[in-house]
């Protein structure tokens, strides 16, 4: 028989997605895939209920249905200080996920090559090497997780198409200043590369750190496309509602993709999450204090343990450091493994992440009921006597 693809020789299935699959086997809390264990707000769930009724329930429009895209356009008008046309530079998709796939298509040819921070988020080299690019990898400096700015404008001078950012980033929790957004926004000016912005963690930002969306500053909207979900800030990872904002002549490229990979997104979803669209300040605030309780529980459940870790600036995940714990030559996935068995509590190992050879952390996720966090830090309270 003819040969199948080459492509995946050069990654693996999602680890993540692996070791929610391990977690279930073993029963085990779940702190690896990052999903919550809460509920989504009642208001959208109410108008779920409403929506099973009457629907709508067959293909929207393509871009997506109107009303939605409507809403979603005086949010990130609220949020980004600009509103988007819903009708010339949206499209609804699979998740932020379709949004950076339909996204890196539209905007590389085969060859090209886009630069990537290192620690990144696994789908990210996968989605690179879907459209035939090359990624170049740029490191970031833990704690604080900076840049070398001569290093980055080395990968610059590389000839690269675009550049691809994860701000809140997902794994190391790193929110980008604006100092150093408008630092990247000048190289992409002056070597006319692209900015695809992964901002699917804007609201959950913790203080004194603030995000700040590059499509905001001096000339970068026109070569910005800025990719999210609903998954994060309404809880619904489950949904599956995503969307990417350009100019019209990037967009136009992106519905083209977006039109023949997935026709289009779920309709009774849309149509329930518009009032999720429409919620006022309040909920926004609320929704951040949430995350700052559970960030503070969890994080001094780790410095009781003795656990070390690198404090997230944003997002809902902690990198921690598990080198006291490692056995002789065990991997970081082996011990990760063997945790979830162990233990009970399941993460991802730090070479998902990494282009580095890092052995020793793991990416851990505190979106849970305290109750559940509690469970958690209890089983790893006991972690070096079970793994022994």
């Amino acid at each position: 028989m003819q040969q199948l693809s080459q492509i995946t020789q050069y990654f693996t299935d999602s680890v993540i997605r692996r070791m929610t699959r391990i977690a279930i086997a073993n029963n085990a809390i779940n702190l690896a895939q990052g999903f919550p264990d809460f509920d989504p707000p009642k208001e959208m769930l109410d108008r779920l209920a409403q929506v099973a009724a009457e629907g709508p329930h067959q293909y929207p429009i393509t871009m997506g249905a109107p009303n939605f895209r409507q809403a979603l356009s005086r949010k990130c008008e609220h949020f980004m200080g600009y509103a988007p046309d819903p009708e010339t530079e949206m499209v609804v998709t699979i998740g932020s996920t379709e949004a950076m796939v339909d996204t890196l298509f539209a905007v590389t040819n085969p060859g090209d090559k886009v630069i990537l921070f290192s620690p990144y988020f696994e789908n990210y080299q996968a989605q690179i090497l879907f459209a035939g690019c090359e990624p170049i990898f740029v490191p970031l400096t833990p704690p604080d997780f900076h840049f070398d700015g001569a290093v980055l404008e080395d990968a610059f001078k590389q000839r690269v198409k675009a550049i691809l950012i994860c701000n809140p980033s997902n794994p190391s929790g790193k929110v980008f200043t604006r100092q150093e957004l408008e630092f990247i926004a000048s190289l992409c000016v002056k070597y006319d590369v692209y900015a695809i912005m992964d901002e699917v963690y804007e609201h959950i930002v913790y203080a004194p750190h603030q995000h700040v969306y590059m499509s905001t500053l001096p000339n970068m909207r026109e070569r910005t496309i800025s990719c999210s979900s609903l998954s994060k800030t309404y809880s619904v990872t489950g949904w599956r509602l995503g969307y990417a904002i350009a100019p019209q002549p990037i967009m136009d490229k992106i519905k083209q993709f977006h039109d023949f990979n997935t026709v289009g997104a779920p309709s009774p979803l849309m149509e329930a999450t518009i009032v999720g669209l429409e919620m006022p300040d309040s909920y926004y605030e609320e929704f951040g204090a949430h995350y700052a309780h559970m960030k503070a529980l969890f994080t001094k459940g780790l410095d009781d343990i003795g656990i070390p870790y690198t404090d997230p600036q944003g997002t809902y995940f902690v990198l921690a450091d598990i080198g006291p714990y490692l056995k002789k030559g065990q991997t970081d996935v082996e011990f990760c493994e063997e945790m979830t068995r162990k233990v009970g509590v399941a993460a991802v190992p730090g070479t998902s992440f990494f282009k580095e050879n890092v052995q020793n952390i793991v990416r851990l996720h505190f979106a849970k009921k305290d109750e559940t966090l509690y469970e958690a830090l209890n089983r790893l309270a006991d972690l070096k006597t079970k793994m022994g």
